[in-house]
């Protein structure tokens, strides 16, 4: 075995046993509405029950007022055991796409008939699929390349983050889905353009983000619970929906079609929003 070979096995080595270590967090039994299935259930084309209670994010634009009254759902993932991003010489020695999927289960010893590994198809085939017209979307799975594309997008100008907060969790009887009043009027940011990024599930960190410029109105929104939980929710509404897909999720819950009206969505906790700062 020559020098560069024993390198690449040295490195494959290391991958595996760094991978290994988040696959066991993946693999743990989580809640069936954990934060990273919500987000395959809500975004692009997938088969959802329409009576999972995590699509209870979806609202529309003419709720956004003081008072307003909504059952919400948010859950809470312990950032222990949730996986990690790999280092960008790492995650670009592995591949991505779903003609190397054999090879990657293979590689990270998933079961092809397992959860795990239907979820990983539904991740890569997420990130696989073509953005619509006037629409950027890429995934992440690293921090460089996450900022590297975002600045790609907003420019290289100083970045804000936008995410949703629970507060005094560890000292609250927090309940996934319970009934949220709009505490005062939501703030909107006004930004000219976005970068809306998605935990996916994956034995790693993979971030699935996407920017359609002029399109997005984003929403700070202070929500306190029937049950006492305070949060301080981001919401993104799209107002042109016209190349959505006819049977995504949000027309199921709110009624209409691509092009009928606005559709605005709270983040889960674990979601991130990137806007240029002031």
């Amino acid at each position: 075995m020559g020098f560069s070979s024993v390198c690449i096995f040295i490195l494959y080595a290391q991958l595996f046993i760094q991978i290994s270590s988040a696959r066991v967090i993946y693999d743990i039994p989580k809640n069936d509405h954990d934060e990273q299935s919500t987000y395959v259930q809500i975004y692009g084309k997938q088969e959802v029950n329409d009576f999972d209670p995590a699509v209870k994010v979806f609202f529309h634009v003419q709720d956004l007022y003081s008072s307003k009254k909504m059952p919400i759902y948010f859950a809470v993932n312990d950032p222990l055991t949730t996986p990690r991003f790999l280092a960008k010489e790492h995650a670009e020695l592995i591949p991505f796409s779903s003609l190397k999927l054999p090879f990657l289960l293979n590689f990270m010893s998933i079961s092809e008939d397992s959860p795990q590994a239907k979820a990983m198809e539904q991740t890569i085939k997420q990130c696989e699929l073509e953005p619509t017209p006037g629409e950027t979307r890429f995934c992440a799975s690293s921090l460089e390349s996450l900022l590297d594309m975002t600045r790609g997008i907003l420019g290289m100008v100083k970045l804000k983050t936008l995410t949703t907060k629970i507060h005094d969790l560890p000292n609250s009887n927090h309940t996934y889905l319970q009934e949220y009043t709009f505490l005062k009027e939501p703030l909107e940011i006004h930004t000219s353009d976005i970068v809306a990024c998605h935990t996916m599930a994956y034995p790693y960190a993979v971030f699935y983000c996407h920017s359609q410029k002029g399109y997005n109105r984003v929403f700070e929104i202070s929500l306190g619970g029937e049950n006492g939980n305070r949060v301080d929710a981001i919401a993104v509404c799209h107002m042109n929906t016209t190349m959505w897909d006819a049977d995504h999720v949000a027309f199921r819950v709110l009624g209409g079609h691509p092009g009928s009206s606005p559709v605005c969505h709270f983040l889960p906790t674990d979601n991130v929003v990137w806007i240029p700062a002031p």
